[in-house]
């Protein structure tokens, strides 16, 4: 297998912050690998919720935003710029519906500069990040190796989970291995 093919598989794929990762910005985070190649990586948290409604920011993409209806901080780049991440059912065998670029699988992302009216019919769930997750080439990889991420397979449902908040253990728990345990895990080890 050539590097290359390694690196591209990651794409679509969930990065889970396993205890050890000291990163304020990554406590207990899913992210959603939205590309991932030899250039780098790019990602979105899928479970930091902001107090900010999408009609706030962007008016016309409000009605069609999942519940909770508000914008998630995507990442610790870009604070300033949004990004929409769209279900369409059924959304991996056939031709994308213009405004929306297939991630993987039914998961990908949509022109928020589009009319909301050309998705609005196909659309199974949007969500709105307000930044991004980067890594330059190779810093993904060294943090793999050092341990600071799980690396499982994302759902549809990932993107629209009505309790951010519980994502991680969600995540975690439905895993088929050890890593079902790690979902167990107390949020402050000391208090156990």
């Amino acid at each position: 297998m050539s590097a290359m093919t390694e690196v591209s598989s990651l794409t679509g794929r969930l990065l889970v912050a396993t205890p050890a990762l000291a990163d304020p910005n990554f406590d207990r985070a899913v992210v959603l690998l939205l590309d991932h190649d030899e250039e780098g990586s790019l990602g979105v948290v899928l479970n930091r919720p902001t107090p900010v409604d999408v009609g706030d920011i962007l008016e016309g993409w409000a009605e069609l935003a999942g519940e909770p209806g508000v914008v998630f901080q995507g990442g610790p780049v870009s604070l300033d710029s949004a990004l929409g991440v769209a279900v369409i059912p059924g959304g991996s065998g056939e031709r994308a519906p213009l405004g929306w670029r297939r991630v993987h699988g039914a998961i990908g992302l949509v022109d928020l500069e589009a009319p909301p009216e050309l998705l609005a019919k196909a659309l199974g769930s949007l969500r709105i990040f307000a930044g991004y997750a980067g890594w330059g080439p190779g810093q993904l990889e060294d943090e793999l190796v050092e341990g600071a991420w799980y690396v499982v397979e994302s759902e549809p449902g990932d993107v629209s989970s009505p309790e951010p908040e519980r994502l991680w253990r969600e995540v975690l728990r439905r895993q088929r291995s050890e890593l079902a345990m790690v979902a167990t895990y107390p949020d402050d080890p000391t208090l156990n």
